[in-house]
């Protein structure tokens, strides 16, 4: 990896935060979100930090020289705390178990993190190293007990990680198996980022060298390893957005044909409010449902139950279930109401009051996807082609 290679991951985390940061502040008090906000600002820093130019500036402005590598590791150390956090609280469970759990590994990793300090100020490292540090000091007492420390904690977490998705994945479906299992790919990156820094290092200590290893495939690993693994924890949370947005376009689409029957009656110059198109999908949504029951509204004068009633009859003689039945015998009184309307130019019937509240209300009361039933019946139900075509009568 070149200089400037380490500051991509870096932006497109910052990218996301910004994204994210505004939900966050929404509900912080949300373990999830909070543990998802600290690996994505843990990322950045890793990179950010670890980063050769960004390496020699601190050293510089410190004055301290190599003081960037226990910095480093002790990033690396917290986003390994925090992966293992956001996969507990992620998997549920047990309120009390899911607050020890993660007490124990971030007590595990803030013990790790000191020592990694310790460690430093107790070696001695005089010669600034901004890509070898860790195979040039191998040898060198109590800075090689840190860096043995840090690989082996960032190891433990992988396998830890390894072992709670791997089997979580095979429990579940859609877009949460999709990003525990990149989770783990991400994470068997890590560990082969270990792997090759820890083989570097071995290599010194018997005399040979294999520098290459830790300092150009290692980084390689540890950037893609970063990448994969924030994706993986992403991919779920971005893709139920999109999922739960595409539903409600979906339900906006299929409540068309009901709407179409009935804007006409409702009196859409009054609104108080317009909406616009480009507003939210579940404002759209809204406005539509509002709409539909606005024109149903002007009809109850005549709604008239017996059509309800028989119409279904018919359905559930057709073979239609009682679910989907409800929902043709209601559209079909819809229908009904619709043609006794157009009959009735002067509004006698409203004018004269004969026609009285029943029944058929409830249909226009109930959410959502009783309407969206209506409208698919009234699309596709023989039983209303026949009241719509005057074919049949079920007064």
């Amino acid at each position: 990896m070149n200089d400037s290679s380490y500051y991509v991951p870096s932006a497109a985390m910052v990218i996301v935060l910004l994204l994210k940061g505004r939900a966050v502040l929404r509900a912080w008090r949300d373990p999830l979100l909070r543990s998802v906000y600290a690996l994505l600002l843990l990322s950045v820093l890793v990179f950010l930090f670890a980063a050769p130019p960004t390496i020699s500036w601190v050293n510089r402005v410190t004055g301290v020289p190599n003081i960037s590598a226990p910095l480093v590791y002790c990033l690396l150390s917290a986003f390994s705390a925090s992966c293992l956090v956001l996969i507990i609280n992620w998997r549920g469970g047990p309120p009390e178990s899911t607050r020890r759990a993660s007490r124990r590994w971030i007590a595990g990793y803030a013990v790790v993190i000191v020592a990694t300090a310790a460690l430093f100020a107790l070696g001695d490292a005089p010669e600034q190293r901004l890509r070898d540090f860790d195979t040039h000091y191998a040898n060198t007492p109590y800075i090689r007990e840190m860096i043995v420390l840090y690989l082996v904690a960032l190891t433990v977490a992988n396998i830890a990680m390894n072992m709670m998705c791997w089997p979580w994945a095979l429990q579940v479906h859609g877009w949460l198996r999709v990003g525990l299992l990149v989770i783990v790919a991400g994470f068997f990156c890590n560990i082969a980022f270990a792997a090759a820094k820890m083989t570097a290092v071995i290599a010194r200590w018997n005399g040979e060298n294999l520098d290459y290893l830790s300092t150009y495939v290692a980084p390689a690993m540890a950037a893609a390893a970063e990448v994969v693994t924030a994706a993986g924890f992403c991919i779920p949370l971005a893709f139920q957005r999109v999922g739960d947005v595409w539903s409600t376009w979906s339900t906006y689409r299929r409540l068309s044909p009901l709407w179409r029957e009935l804007a006409p009656l409702s009196d859409h110059g009054d609104r108080a409010v317009r909406i616009a198109w480009w507003s939210p999908a579940e404002l759209q949504v809204t406005q539509r449902e509002s709409d539909i029951h606005d024109g149903m509204l002007s009809l109850y004068p005549y709604f008239d139950p017996t059509v309800r009633t028989r119409a279904y009859e018919a359905a559930v003689t057709a073979g239609s279930p009682p679910e989907v039945a409800r929902a043709e015998a209601d559209a079909a009184m819809v229908t009904a109401a619709l043609r006794a309307r157009a009959a009735d130019p002067e509004g006698r019937v409203i004018n004269e009051a004969t026609a009285t509240e029943n029944d058929a209300s409830t249909a226009a009361a109930e959410g959502p996807r009783d309407l969206v039933a209506m409208s698919h019946a009234l699309r596709k139900s023989p039983v209303v082609a026949a009241v719509r075509e005057g074919t049949v009568a079920f007064q």
